[in-house]
């Protein structure tokens, strides 16, 4: 009993457990509803082949890929707003959402520029053919509308730095029944229309992204014409906020790229391995991202918590916030890593097609072994989350690029070295990058624990 009195002691305080709950569970719900998307794309996928599914996975990294530059350097924005929300800045607040809704709209032609070199890099990492062409199907749909999802986020960072992230919740709920709904109809096909495979999971995704930006994009004008000024007094361009994004955001931004890319060279080498270990490897992943997507509202509340009192000078608070956000999703990942391990069979057979095939019968075993390989990290995620959102929210960024980035093209070379050159298994080969993704989380508590991330001043040097 008096473990949990001292569990709970901080719970009302600033930047307790229930302050961070405030924030935390609309965009954990979001977060979970974006999982609950690319999950349920990949389940219908799966029921029509596991070429479809493999191929939904590979094109969707690939995409993440070439997006997710822009989305860590707008995505910048949560701590930025909050920071100067926190000192009572609300202008520029409202300016700094700005500032990242322009990159956007300037990124997207450059999205439609790259799109063929990431197409080049399926042949390069020799993808099954049997999976190359409806992934390059898939892509080329989602580079199309890419401009609804990344504005749907960037709209989102804004509600989150303020602090209101109900409506951020609500607009990506809609976004799922939306999702849902189509990739019923459109991937099997139903309702008397053609099915249309990883091409209707593709429209269903940005069907869904379009209805939530419409929505945060209503909600956005009504917010700051509430806040006593126009809208469009914020629409214009502020070189000191921007310059500010740039350099606090680019690091950021720089980490989500190239840890992708290093995440698309590692799926692409598991999947060179043939179609069994493809299937094994994608119903892995499918479920290593149920697990964690949930995480990441957790770490966007705490960037933004963080953020806050960074900006009001209250880093010990701040410090506090990031505490809390760990123990918020350790409860979570206790839950994650009792279900890896008691029943990973189960959950690999979520994803068995309609008719089955010998490839899916071979790849479970596999795939079970390495889901309860996973269960050895999904604690260490939870304290991942937490840290990476409070370094970001003070301004750490240049130092969790450098980290994170260094770890995650280790991993690289060492899978290809793994598969390749000693000819291990992919569960063997899967435990090692386990082991080492435990080290890199050891490092960001190092960080943490030093303090030096407690004295960066972002908004006023």
């Amino acid at each position: 009993m008096n473990s949990l009195k001292r569990y709970f002691s901080g719970y009302y305080k600033p930047g307790g457990i229930k302050e961070l709950l405030v924030l935390a569970l609309p965009m954990i719900i979001s977060t979970a509803c974006d999982g609950v998307m690319t999950f349920t794309d990949r389940l219908f996928l799966a029921r029509v082949g596991s070429e479809q599914m493999n191929a939904a996975l590979g094109g969707g990294i690939a995409y993440q890929m070439l997006i997710f530059f822009f989305v860590g350097l707008t995505g910048y924005s949560t701590a930025l707003v909050a920071q100067y929300f926190g000192a009572g800045e609300k202008a520029n607040a409202r300016n700094a959402a700005f500032q990242a809704i322009l990159i956007t709209i300037m990124a997207w032609p450059v999205i439609l520029i790259l799109k063929p070199l990431t197409i080049g890099y399926f042949q390069y990492m020799h993808i099954p053919e049997s999976q190359i062409g409806l992934q390059t199907d898939y892509l080329n749909i989602l580079v199309l509308g890419g401009i609804f999802g990344m504005m749907r986020y960037t709209l989102g960072c804004y509600f989150v730095g303020i602090g209101k992230t109900k409506i951020v919740m609500l607009a990506t709920v809609i976004a799922m029944l939306v999702n849902v709904v189509l990739d019923y109809i459109l991937i099997p096909g139903n309702l008397g229309l053609p099915a249309m495979g990883v091409k209707g999971a593709a429209l269903a995704t940005i069907s869904g992204a379009f209805v939530a930006m419409v929505i945060l994009t209503i909600a956005y004008f009504r917010e700051t014409n509430h806040a006593h000024s126009s809208a469009l007094k914020s629409f214009r361009f502020n070189w000191p906020i921007m310059r500010k994004l740039i350099y606090f955001g680019s690091p950021a931004g720089l980490e989500m790229f190239l840890n992708f890319l290093a995440f698309s060279a590692m799926i692409s080498l598991f999947h060179s391995k043939g179609d069994v270990a493809a299937t094994a490897t994608t119903i892995m992943f499918n479920w290593d991202m149920v697990s964690y997507i949930p995480l990441l509202g957790v770490e966007i509340a705490v960037t933004s918590l963080v953020g806050r009192y960074m900006g009001a000078q209250q880093p010990k608070v701040a410090h506090h916030a990031a505490i809390s956000g760990i123990k918020t999703g350790i409860f979570y990942s206790f839950v994650i890593l009792v279900l890896f391990i008691f029943i990973p069979e189960i959950l690999v057979r979520v994803f068995h097609p309609e008719v089955s095939t010998q490839i899916f019968e071979e790849a479970v075993p596999i795939a079970v072994r390495m889901i309860q390989i996973a269960s050895l990290y999904v604690l260490a995620e939870a304290v991942m989350a937490a840290l990476i959102g409070a370094l970001r929210g003070a301004g750490d960024t240049h130092f969790t690029m450098i980290v994170s980035v260094t770890a995650h093209w280790l991993f690289v070379p060492m899978l290809y070295v793994s598969l390749y050159v000693f000819n291990l298994s992919i569960q063997v080969s899967w435990l090692a990058l386990v082991f080492f993704f435990l080290l890199f989380c050891g490092v960001l508590v190092f960080r943490f624990k030093g303090g030096k991330w407690m004295n960066i001043k972002v908004i006023h040097p």
